[in-house]
């Protein structure tokens, strides 16, 4: 009896690690930095935690840092989303503009080099570009982001050691000021 017993216990432990693996694949997703896309804020071989479960309860809102699979590339991708559903962006003069104001952006590593006409994000899809502006593939070559293909949230970088930090998502220091057509609070340059 004592050795059923003990048998017991062990697959019941095994069924507690199953469920906990399981429940942790189904939350968290390990991700590695393999360009130079979002220089500074990450960089190539970066190791991140995404967080699969971090848009089941909450918005994806302007500034997240997001991992996402890119159909045209066949593999997931990190950027900054800059612009939401129903949102006017334009880029023009080193600045990037939403719904008409400009957008203050501390972190990135220079500003854009380049033109972009004013275009209305469709509804589900989402505006990204990498902090590397001039060097990155991404939303101002004229392709979205839908909603279906966001993997989750950059939530932790872990590797290298030396660089161990929470993801910073939204930079300090700037208005959040309420006049988008979503009602969600836009990062606005307070000059």
């Amino acid at each position: 009896m004592g050795r059923l017993r003990l048998i017991g216990a062990i697959v019941f432990a095994l069924l507690i690690i199953l469920a906990m693996w399981l429940g942790l694949q189904a939350g968290i997703k390990g991700f590695k930095v393999s360009d130079i896309s979002m220089l500074p804020t990450v960089h190539p071989g970066d190791r991140i935690v995404v967080n699969k479960l971090a848009y089941t309860f909450g918005d994806i809102e302007r500034g997240d840092i997001i991992v996402f699979f890119s159909p045209l590339y066949s593999k997931d991708l990190i950027k900054r989303v800059i612009a939401i559903p129903g949102d006017r962006v334009e880029v023009k003069g080193g600045k990037v503009y939403v719904n008409g104001a400009s957008v203050e952006e501390p972190y990135i590593w220079q500003s854009p080099g380049y033109l972009m006409r004013e275009q209305t994000i469709p509804a589900d899809n989402y505006f990204v570009l990498g902090d590397n502006r001039n060097h990155s593939d991404d939303s101002h070559k004229g392709w979205h982001v839908e909603r279906g293909f966001i993997v989750g949230k950059a939530w932790i970088l872990y590797w290298p050691p030396r660089r161990w930090q929470l993801i910073q998502h939204q930079p300090s220091g700037l208005e959040k000021i309420d006049d988008s057509p979503s009602g969600a609070p836009l990062l606005l340059n307070s000059n």
